[in-house]
């Protein structure tokens, strides 16, 4: 998978890319939630597309979370600030 082969998340909300196991991903769904940021959850461990994608953004690192904005940038394990302030909030 490819940036190409995504459908960018519309404005104001992004793509996160996580496991089940990851406690990075976890705080920052809470975060996201308690800022009622909209997302939507890849989990890499079921898709091996998602995988694919992680690795090519990241220069070959399965990191999580990987977010994806609707510029098409991503951001490895950012913090919510940085999410808002990339999302213009």
């Amino acid at each position: 998978m490819s940036l190409a082969d995504l459908s960018l998340p519309a404005p104001g909300t992004v793509t996160m890319f996580s496991t089940a196991w990851c406690g990075y991903c976890r705080r920052l769904k809470t975060y996201l939630e308690v800022e009622q940021i909209h997302y939507r959850e890849v989990n890499i461990e079921e898709s091996p597309d998602a995988v694919a994608f992680v690795e090519e953004v990241n220069g070959g690192s399965r990191t999580v979370p990987t977010i994806l904005f609707p510029d098409g940038s991503t951001a490895i394990n950012p913090s919510l600030a940085e999410v808002q302030e990339r999302l213009g909030l």
